[in-house]
């Protein structure tokens, strides 16, 4: 596949969203922007939310963890089910009845203004470093198959990719969105399946005949329950995918807001439970899809020389086989769409959500006049644009690790706090001074930071795993109530 083809295809595919952006921006303020009219269909927002959720890191560094982790994955994707289900009872109706358009409004309800601003000011930083790590995921495997060779730098790949971000979402926002992440969903879908389709073909086996060969390989186990020390043991990995749904769902502006633009709380119920159950099952597709890589891989030598050449990283096997296997032009095409697809939906909502908390919760816009509104919420997704834009450079030079490892991580000590905050503040009635959650709130992560760095030498060989999110929010929830009183009051 050329270069020039890639190149077209990637235009071509953004020059499908812009269409899409001129038809759902008609009309379009900011209610528009922010909440898309409260009036999106919840099965459209779940299909749509899939895409948002899966991401880049889904996408290609799921697939190969499969050499290290085989499908332990899916330990953490049972948890994901019980974290949506926490969502969907406790949550939602807390935001709903709110009628909130940044979700950190109840902290201030609860709370006060300094801890909600603080709250606002932890899902920026959080948001940031997801949707930049996520995002530098997939122009790295874009920068390294197609621009590098084209003479063009990481820089400007990144650039022109959040300036064409901009261009299809800076009018209607997470109305645009919706329409959107359902078109690059299907894409993505279609790209998984059909590459599990031509590997199994290329490969001349059934499916059935490669889940046995699997096993026979040892690569196929799901549950680890024979070292509770390992960070993968299966109520670690339960407990992560529970507290990182609830982190980094619950908890976070992104992915919210696409539930608040449904009409009611029973619309928004019913996307969110079918939407993980689908869920469930797309994940098991995924970590299917990284057995068949490295099978495909062990059965044709001049791939592995491929991937070597590329330095057999984990989160480049995928685009390896797809563009430099022999699968044929249709898998490569369809992995592209995929890839983009995956990359995008990601970001585009990140992008959009980090526009509406630092327009809502920093810089007052439902308090200004409405002409002034339109500039203020324009201003913010330039800064949030630039501000996206620096962080994928950063990580371009610090990146260590498998991509989804490192968002984990850093998931751990940034959505800790708030989901501590939104714990404290719903399973009690008891009052903290405002200002006491900043120390607590800062100095928990830190200690959770050196508690992990240094776990060899407390704990030996015992290790932590995703699960160190809840242990985070725990703590917070704990000195929380340390320090409070009895309430008198309550929302």
């Amino acid at each position: 596949m050329s270069k020039e083809f890639i190149l077209a295809l990637l235009l071509g595919y953004f020059v499908v969203l812009i269409i899409i952006s001129y038809f759902t921006s008609r009309k379009a303020d900011n209610e528009t922007f922010f909440t898309g009219n409260r009036n999106n269909k919840w099965y459209l927002v779940a299909f749509g939310m899939i895409g948002a959720s899966l991401s880049g890191v889904t996408f290609i560094s799921i697939p190969g963890t499969i050499a290290n982790s085989q499908f332990t994955y899916m330990q953490m994707a049972t948890g994901y089910i019980i974290g949506y289900a926490i969502i969907s009872f406790v949550l939602m109706p807390i935001y709903y009845k709110l009628n909130l358009t940044s979700i950190y409004s109840y902290l201030n309800t609860r709370f006060g203004k300094i801890t909600y601003k603080m709250g606002a000011g932890f899902f920026i930083l959080s948001r940031l470093i997801g949707a930049a790590l996520r995002m530098y995921l997939v122009v790295n495997v874009l920068q390294t198959f197609v621009f590098d060779n084209m003479g063009i730098s990481f820089e400007f790949t990144v650039a022109f990719s959040i300036l064409l971000i901009w261009v299809y979402t800076f009018r209607a926002g997470i109305k645009t969105i919706i329409w959107t992440d359902t078109l690059q969903t299907l894409f993505m879908l279609i790209s998984v399946g059909l590459s599990i389709y031509f590997i199994a073909d290329d490969l001349n086996q059934t499916i059935g005949q490669l889940i046995e060969r699997m096993n026979e390989a040892g690569v196929s186990q799901i549950w680890q329950t024979s070292d509770p020390n390992k960070s993968n043991y299966w109520i670690k990995g339960i407990l992560a995918g529970m507290f990182i749904t609830l982190g980094m769902t619950g908890v976070d502006q992104d992915m919210m807001q696409k539930n608040l633009s449904c009409k009611d709380l029973g619309e928004a119920k019913k996307n969110m439970i079918s939407f993980s159950i689908v869920l469930f099952f797309v994940n098991i597709l995924f970590v299917f899809l990284g057995g068949l890589l490295f099978m495909e891989l062990e059965a044709n030598p001049e791939v592995a020389t491929a991937w070597a050449n590329v330095g057999s990283d984990n989160d480049l096997l995928f685009a390896t086989i797809a563009l430099k296997g022999s699968l044929g032009l249709g898998v490569g095409i369809f992995f592209l769409l995929g890839l983009i697809a995956a990359a995008y939906s990601s970001a585009d909502s990140a992008l959009t959500s980090l526009a509406t908390s630092l327009s809502v919760d920093f810089l007052n816009i439902e308090k200004q006049e409405k002409k002034k509104q339109e500039k203020i919420r324009r201003m913010a997704h330039v800064i949030m644009s630039i501000a996206l834009l620096l962080t994928i450079l950063i990580f371009k030079y610090v990146k260590s690790d498998a991509v989804v490892w490192e968002l984990f991580k850093a998931a751990q000590y940034t959505y800790g706090p708030l989901l501590g905050l939104f714990m404290f503040g719903i399973l009690t009635k008891r009052s903290v001074r405002d200002l006491l959650t900043v120390p607590i709130c800062i100095l928990v992560p830190i200690f959770i930071f050196m508690l992990n760095y240094n776990s060899a030498l407390i704990f030996g060989d015992f290790e932590f795993g995703s699960e160190l999110l809840g242990v985070n929010a725990g703590l917070v929830f704990l000195l929380l109530w340390v320090i409070s009183k009895k309430k008198t009051t309550t929302i």
